[in-house]
């Protein structure tokens, strides 16, 4: 601080504080017709800079004059979150850091792991031909999805491709890819959702990069967001156009896919695809009317098809036979499905959810909620898939999807769920499901006391279900070619 500042000032002694201001992150949008959606954004997002704060973190040792300086010209009161903290708050940053202790401390690395549905075949159109293929991050490698895109954007059997984009990273090799795709002559459509909160600027960016090198950007339904996770591709064969699809439940972000467990589905299946296309015209045409059969879609069918599931595992129990369901989700707050879970609890049907984040339903309530186990699971990767099975009298349907079970995202966004059709992956993600509900050790079981305690080993195996998933994975791709 001397060498900066002696130059410019005279004086005895400096010192200097940290400190973090949080403002409010909304924003409003006018509504001057003359003016495009990113033109809005642009400025919508510069609202920030001057919003109202809402806490002030400041370095305990700071002097009481300069704090009441601070709260003066942030125009920050006594009212609002003034938080005394230490030098150094920011621990996000902390990821970056080296480990500089002993080697326990740090988590082994994982190398990622080779689909051999993908490796077997050096045409990814040809392996996904053969069958389905499901792949889940950050145990599988995210190269696959990237290698998908690429051999398209020079097959010159691929006429287009369509893609919509939450998050993206900041040195996007997904994006490079739609480029060379488009100067190489093909139609790409990339639907950007440009109020991806926090990531508003950058897709505003990319959008203008996009739209420069020649690809139709679209921006979606200005009431709804575009939460899916699709990419669809369009190739002749056999002088027809054949479609080739792309479900995930996150997004198409290199980095974060080595962070976030994550499951991608790639299909030629003809409903599935051309329901994935239509989610497309949707976003461009949403007051058409659209059918969906395979695709839970929100906000068109999600809400109904949810509720249809759960009371058809009611009906087995009526029937005499047993209701099953188990869910992972990252928060479950929709009070309309709380209470459906309820209810098919209370009439007996069995009942298991992952959450990691927001829980509103409570288990374990004697006469109530007696029939529902609710776990948590955060380890060294963050639990990010939403998959639903549903016993079916022992055929059970299965389901990955974008939406968590809250109100936004069954009414206030464009998700997308995907029946799993292929019995062997099916199976995988039920194998999956069921390590975790054997965790102990990063599992915590969610009470009615709130108490969210670890779940007890007891004399049982130790188990850390994100290693066993891993050690499962890689055991599975190696049994792919003997069978």
């Amino acid at each position: 601080l001397n060498d900066v500042f002696s130059n410019f000032f005279h004086f005895d002694k400096i010192q200097g504080h940290a400190i973090k201001l949080t403002r409010d992150a909304e924003y409003n949008l006018d509504d001057e017709l003359e003016e495009g959606l990113l033109d809005k954004m642009s400025k919508g997002l510069k609202q920030r800079i001057y919003a109202e704060p809402v806490r002030l973190v400041y370095d305990e040792s700071m002097p009481e004059s300069m704090l009441k300086v601070m709260k003066k010209r942030l125009n920050v009161s006594h009212h609002d979150a003034l938080i005394p903290a230490g030098r150094y708050r920011n621990f996000r940053d902390f990821i970056a850091f080296p480990n500089v202790g002993r080697q326990y401390l740090e988590n082994k690395p994982l190398p990622a792991i080779q689909s051999t549905a993908f490796n077997k075949h050096s045409s990814v159109f040809d392996a996904i031909s053969e069958q389905d293929i499901l792949l889940y991050y950050p145990y599988h490698t995210f190269n696959h999805l990237l290698e998908y895109v690429r051999q398209a954007a020079f097959d010159p059997m691929v006429t287009q491709i369509k893609v919509n984009i939450y998050r993206v990273a900041s040195k996007s090799r997904l994006i490079s890819l739609l480029i060379n795709a488009a100067k190489n002559g093909k139609s790409v459509t990339v639907m950007v959702e440009l109020k991806a909160r926090f990531d508003e600027q950058n897709n505003i960016e990319w959008a203008k990069v996009l739209s420069s090198a020649g690809i139709k950007v679209i921006f979606g339904i200005p009431a709804l967001k575009v939460h899916s996770k699709l990419c669809v591709i369009h190739r002749k064969e056999k002088n027809k156009i054949v479609k080739y699809a792309h479900i995930g439940t996150g997004n198409f972000h290199e980095k974060t896919a080595k962070i976030y467990t994550d499951f991608s589905l790639f299909t030629k299946h003809n409903g599935i695809c051309e329901e994935c296309d239509s989610v497309f015209k949707f976003i461009e045409s949403s007051y058409r009317p659209f059918n969906f059969e395979y695709l839970m879609l929100s906000p068109i069918n999600a809400r109904d098809t949810l509720l249809d599931l759960i009371d058809k595992e009611i009906q087995h129990v009526e029937d005499g036979f047993t209701g099953k369901i188990t869910i992972k989700v990252n928060n479950l707050v929709d009070k309309q499905l709380v209470d459906k879970l309820y209810y098919a609890g209370r009439r007996g049907v069995k009942i298991r959810i992952i959450v990691r984040g927001m829980c509103s339903l409570i288990p374990g309530v004697a006469h109530f909620s007696e029939n529902i186990k609710v776990i948590s699971i955060v380890d060294r990767f963050l639990e990010h898939p939403r998959v639903m099975v549903f016993g079916n009298n022992g055929n059970e349907k299965v389901y990955i999807s974008s939406a968590d079970w809250m109100t936004r995202n069954l009414d206030q966004r464009v998700e997308v769920g995907v029946p799993i059709l292929n019995n062997k992956l099916k199976q995988l993600i039920m194998d999956i499901l069921e390590l975790q509900f054997k965790d102990r050790t990063k599992a915590r079981l969610i009470d009615s006391e709130q108490k969210n305690t670890y779940v007890r080993r007891g004399n049982r195996k130790k188990i850390r279900s994100q290693i066993a998933i891993y050690d499962h994975l890689k055991k599975w791709e190696g049994n792919y070619n003997n069978e």
